[in-house]
């Protein structure tokens, strides 16, 4: 048999050489003796002997090695070929499959491939990666990678025994990799094996895999995200039609990691009683594992519920490598960790929250990543997803690569990314991790070592536009989300909208409040009348931005103390400076988020290799503690003046703050939709109670003492004001009335006026009620 093709196309196979492997393999009409008939070639590096079998014609045609001993052709004689299969003789063994090769459509469109130059395809993720698919009724696996600067790229997998010669990729317009290989299923393992033109072969993870093995393995999983059944409509279509600004946020921070940990020998345990498997990690205590998602939907979505948290905000949760990166440098940006189950596993977690009226925020990662070999780094034998000058590039102090967002793809491959959480995981927002990194040039660069934006300034100009980008994309996809910048900077307009020149957040941490208050409540109480301004000065930029006030876990680690350890004074005054602080977080303007151990009063700093100090329970200061942040969140979500009116003037106002002498601030927080309904917070910084200390307020009345941070029942020294008091027509603080109170010891008071039992009263001194409201 004469060779139809010539032999320096053969060793271009043969030696992984060939960029379009379909001009070479597969089915081709060709002429022969004046008749146009089919040849059909393969490649097959452990084939002994193959047939061409058309199954509708029940016949098989034996192929010859042409030039290799594994390169094999045949002609054959009919007017179409289609669907046919190789029978493949390798030893002893035989098998029948169809030729990827005789799929020669790509899947992915001319509009497709122009979207994602342009950096515009926002569901990207629905292309490229690995996809069960069903080609001219063969079902089999699609696979797409970008490698622009790839001399070859293949598809490694168990299906091939991880050989890069057998299923060789075609290389599309904006160097985009793809084929579809028939026959495989959901739950093989892959990677792309991508050589640069140097000959350097590198075996990466897909970088849009949806499943990755649990490490220390690193291949990615063929898997299907539209096999789980959604229960939660109601809560998605409420959520839509919701603005979040205006309702209570009160997050639970969570590692899931580090939460709670089982015995290794117990199993986990499906809903249908089957068992699945877990992972065990070394270093954890003997004999410890992780949870899955499935146990921690049973253990921590009733826990928080209790507690009163709106949301839980969750530490990154995309596959990653190292467990002490606590989830912050990532390589498998699609993944959801495989540490604790599948992605099914994850999504009736979510599921499940939504069930409890419970919103689930993730910690989002797009400002760096590892230098991981499977990873991103180095993508395609050339810096792709990453500058190439490290001066842009890389940062040494944490020793991860930056992104470069000047480039469509790699923006496409981020912003997509964003919107792929919310869209296959139904998750209710994302605290963006580290944005004050991205948006400076020089963030954590000595001078010399980086390069200044074309105007000569520092402000990373793409970055900045790629965060634009992000939040205008997934605010038009899914109104009522939340969209929250881990920012400390003063880069101007950060939660304001897109159209206006801002970032486009919805929310960003006061980490300037963070400080102020954690200063302050180290120092000694005697000092704190010389610090008065710590406390206060959030309020004269608070509306500059729409903020939340976090105590994050970055404050419980690396020798910073735990949140009560922090506190000055004996065990009794620890509890009450813990208590003093939450209660006046959660009157002062702005969205709530609390690391998850704070509100029992852990001792020990937090350690991501081990469990939280649950055995603290026993005793009552904790129980209490915990008694304390329920009622704090139950009173919170109730009180429309505590949620609603955060991001306004209207909505808070002093009634002093300038009594640093007795280190006691008063103020109003007031309701947006009913400005007449406001609460009076009172707070007492010190040890030193302070009975006949008088408040103004702007209504006469019955006020009611709606919260007592120094409450007996949560262990405090029950000094309060026996349920509420009556105003004094004596002029204060600028009010015509006033309230004389006892201040608790290191205590905040919540007060409210009591309108019904007011009007009883002045009702029957025959005065009107609504009369003395508007005076």
């Amino acid at each position: 048999m004469s060779m139809t093709i010539a032999p320096e196309q053969i060793d271009r196979i043969v030696w992984n050489q060939h960029q379009d492997p379909f001009e070479v393999l597969g089915p081709h009409s060709v002429e022969q003796n004046g008749k146009t008939v089919w040849v059909v070639r393969t490649y097959l590096p452990n084939a002994d002997a193959v047939w061409v079998v058309l199954p509708e014609e029940r016949k098989q045609y034996p192929m010859q090695a042409v030039h290799n001993p594994h390169f094999f052709e045949c002609t054959i004689d009919i007017p179409e070929l289609a669907n046919y299969q190789l029978r493949i003789k390798e030893g002893e063994h035989e098998r029948v499959t169809y030729d990827p090769y005789a799929f020669r459509s790509p899947l992915l469109t001319d509009f497709d491939i122009h979207l994602f130059g342009e950096g515009n395809h926002h569901r990207i993720y629905e292309k490229l990666g690995a996809h069960l698919t069903e080609v001219e009724g063969v079902k089999g696996v699609y696979f797409a990678v970008w490698a622009p600067n790839a001399r070859n790229v293949s598809v490694l997998g168990d299906f091939n025994w991880w050989d890069g010669r057998k299923h060789q990729m075609r290389k599309l317009v904006n160097g985009v990799w793809e084929l579809f290989i028939p026959g495989l299923e959901v739950g093989v393992h892959y990677k792309f094996e991508i050589k640069n033109y140097a000959g350097h072969i590198y075996e990466k993870s897909d970088p849009y895999g949806f499943q990755q093995e649990a490490r220390p393995k690193t291949a990615s999983i063929v898997t299907d995200l539209n096999t789980y059944t959604w229960h939660d409509s109601d809560w998605m279509e409420k959520r839509r039609q919701t603005d979040p600004l205006s309702k209570p946020v009160a997050v639970y921070e969570c590692h899931l990691g580090s939460w709670l940990h089982a015995a290794a020998d117990e199993p986990a345990k499906l809903p249908n009683g089957e068992t699945e498997p877990v992972v065990v990690v070394s270093e954890l205590r003997p004999g410890a594992r992780f949870l899955t998602y499935r146990e921690l939907a049973a253990k921590l979505i009733p826990y928080v519920k209790e507690l009163g948290f709106t949301h839980i905000e969750l530490l990154p949760i995309a596959e990653h490598p190292f467990d002490g990166s606590w989830g912050y440098q990532v390589t498998g940006f699609y993944a959801p960790t495989s540490r604790y189950g599948t992605p099914q596993d994850f999504m009736y977690f979510v599921d499940k929250c939504h069930e409890n009226g419970i919103g689930v925020i993730l910690d989002w990662v797009p400002g760096h990543f590892p230098k991981d070999g499977h990873g991103l780094a180095f993508f395609d034998g050339t810096h792709l997803y990453e500058h190439a000058d490290p001066r842009k590039g890389e940062h040494k102090q944490w020793g991860t690569l930056v992104f470069n967002y000047g480039r469509n793809e790699v923006r496409n491959f981020l912003v997509a990314n964003a919107l792929f959480w919310f869209d296959k995981y139904h998750i209710d927002g994302v605290r963006v991790d580290a944005v004050a990194s991205m948006l400076y040039l020089n963030y954590l660069r000595p001078d010399g070592e980086w390069v200044a934006n074309q105007y000569g300034g520092c402000e990373h100009i793409e970055a900045a536009d790629f965060l634009r980008q992000t939040n205008h994309v997934i605010f038009s996809y899914f109104p009522g989300i939340l969209s929250i910048a881990e920012e400390s900077t003063s880069w101007p307009m950060v939660s304001w909208p897109t159209y206006v020149g801002g970032l486009g957040f919805n929310l960003k941490w006061n980490m300037g409040w963070m400080h102020d208050m954690l200063d302050y409540f180290h120092m000694d109480p005697w000092f704190r009348q010389f610090h008065q301004n710590n406390i206060t000065f959030s309020i004269w930029y608070h509306h500059s931005e729409n903020y939340m006030l976090a105590l994050s876990h970055d404050e419980v680690v690396h020798g910073k103390s735990p949140l009560i350890g922090k506190m000055p004074g004996d065990r009794w005054q620890k509890f009450a400076n813990v208590r003093a602080l939450l209660t006046y977080m959660y009157t002062h303007p702005g969205k709530k988020t609390l690391f998850m151990s704070m509100e029992f009063g852990q001792w020990s700093e937090w350690n991501v290799w081990g469990d939280l100090e649950w055995h603290l329970f026993q005793f009552e200061a904790h129980q209490q503690l915990v008694k304390f942040m329920t009622e704090l969140n139950h009173l919170y979500q109730n009180e429309p003046a505590l949620y609603s009116w955060d991001f306004g003037d209207g909505g808070f106002e002093w009634i002093d703050c300038s009594d640093n002498r007795h280190s006691v601030v008063s103020f109003l927080r007031r309701d947006k939709e009913d400005p007449s309904n406001f609460v009076v917070t009172v707070c007492n910084f010190t040890p030193q109670p302070h009975s006949h200390y008088r408040v103004g307020v702007p209504v006469p009345g019955f006020y009611k003492e709606l919260f007592n941070s120094d409450a007996g029942h949560y262990g405090g020294s029950n000094m309060g004001n026996l349920g509420g008091k009556w105003t004094d027509e004596w002029t204060y603080h600028n009010h015509y009335h006033s309230l004389d109170l006892c201040l608790p010891p290191l205590g905040v008071l919540i007060l409210k006026l009591d309108k019904e039992k007011t009007a009883q009263a002045l009702k029957a001194a025959n005065l009107e009620f609504e009369e003395e409201l508007e005076e």
